[in-house]
């Protein structure tokens, strides 16, 4: 999960490295925006794997096979109704889009080119979220790591055909990420039915929407929807006011929240780990095993903090002057630098407990941790904003981190 993880930012950095060999700024700005915005959907709608690994690593630990099954196929009908709705609303989803982002007048026409390519990728992105939700709550991860390289893989070989062979434009690296993304779809069935196959003969389509069982699925996602919310919320906002700070600073902000996003990567694949194993154990009612599990993801999450801090630490500013090479920015960044050194310890907790919550379905307490947060957020910089400036965001942003593994554990000790 930790590859397929690092494969995921390599989409976008390809798609601006082709652009960027066009020749007009505009392509880049355009990219950048069309994939914000397709970003933040699909962050909205990552309920569809986290509630479907939870569900099936439980049924999959109390053996019952009818009911992973059926885990595979109610999220992916989901999934589906969710790509429609999309469809439907694509016009005044994409002029929403334009309202909250704000692009440049210039680069609207070409977001616009880009959105409307993309957007019929929804269906395939949502239904890979559901079959890799499955695939981590199966116990295999290998499967979700070949379906991402492969992607990868195509994105990049049919962007650069479609961009320097044929002459497309924004038009080409669009629909370079439609057709990977329905190459990974294909992927992602023809894997399952080879490895899966066998699973057939357990799946009972009678019941399958039954209220009962798809109350618990909606129970669970919408948890982890209005949890998703919360985070989406923080992170506009982090980039909105660094941004009403002025350019410099945005700059500034965009470079050290890298150093968070390269240490997510690593750490969000412990929380599949997770994911996978505490769903299992808890299904099979071995309390034991479940304990064990914790207390090895939080010693690799400790491991892996001490690690990215003395990194961060000796290193980063240097990791910084790889990113840009203008001086202004680097000196910048450096003034908050100290931030960033704190995100690996601030963040842990929140990232084992959020793997652990979900496998156990404990969605509840995902949602009542990130809320209590986000509130601490909003009011911290609020606050402090006028005396602190920079400084002010990047406090309330640790606290966040913070006040999520900290609310979590209290929830933790005082459940069953």
């Amino acid at each position: 999960m930790i590859v397929t993880n690092i494969t995921v930012p390599l989409l976008g950095l390809i798609d601006v490295a082709i652009v960027g060999h066009i020749g007009d700024a505009t392509y880049i700005s355009a990219i950048a925006v069309g994939s914000m915005i397709f970003n933040v959907i699909y962050w909205i709608f990552g309920f569809l794997r986290m509630g479907t690994s939870g569900l099936t690593s439980q049924a999959l630990g109390r053996r019952d096979l009818t009911q992973t099954t059926r885990q595979l196929a109610r999220s992916t009908v989901v999934a589906l109704c969710i790509a429609a709705l999309i469809f439907i609303f694509q016009v005044p989803l994409k002029h929403l889009a334009f309202l909250v982002i704000h692009p440049d007048p210039e680069v609207i026409p070409l977001v616009s080119v880009y959105f409307n390519i993309c957007v019929w990728g929804a269906p395939a992105m949502l239904v890979l979220y559901s079959l890799s939700g499955w695939l981590v709550g199966m116990q295999n991860t290998r499967l979700p790591m070949l379906i991402s390289i492969t992607q990868n893989v195509v994105n990049i070989l049919v962007s650069l055909m479609l961009v320097f062979g044929l002459g497309w434009r924004i038009e080409g690296v669009a629909a370079g990420t439609l057709i990977a993304q329905y190459a990974g779809l294909l992927m992602a069935v023809a894997l399952i039915a080879w490895h899966y196959g066998r699973l057939r003969r357990y799946f009972a389509s009678e019941g399958l929407l039954r209220w009962k069982e798809m109350s618990r699925f909606f129970r669970v996602n919408t948890d982890i929807f209005l949890r998703t919310l919360c985070l989406v919320a923080v992170n506009l906002y982090f980039l909105a006011a660094g941004s009403r700070q002025g350019a410099l600073i945005l700059a500034a902000n965009t470079l050290l929240m890298q150093l968070f996003m390269l240490y997510s990567y690593i750490m969000d694949g412990f929380a599949y780990a997770g994911e996978a194993l505490s769903g299992k154990y808890l299904g099979a009612g071995n309390r034991v095993a479940l304990r064990k599990t914790i207390r090895h993801l939080f010693g690799w999450g400790l491991a892996v903090v001490v690690i990215f801090t003395c990194v961060y630490a000796l290193w980063g500013p240097s990791f910084l002057t790889l990113l840009t090479d203008d001086t202004t920015v680097v000196n910048a960044a450096t003034d908050y630098f100290l931030w960033a050194v704190a995100v690996p310890l601030a963040g842990m907790a929140a990232f084992i407990w959020d793997g652990i919550f979900i496998g156990t379905t404990y969605t509840r307490g995902m949602l009542i941790s990130s809320a209590i947060a986000a509130a601490v957020f909003f009011i911290v910089y609020l606050l402090l904003r006028s005396v602190w400036g920079n400084h002010a965001l990047w406090l309330a942003f640790i606290l966040f981190l913070l006040m999520r593994g900290i609310v979590q554990s209290v929830l933790v000790f005082f459940s069953k």
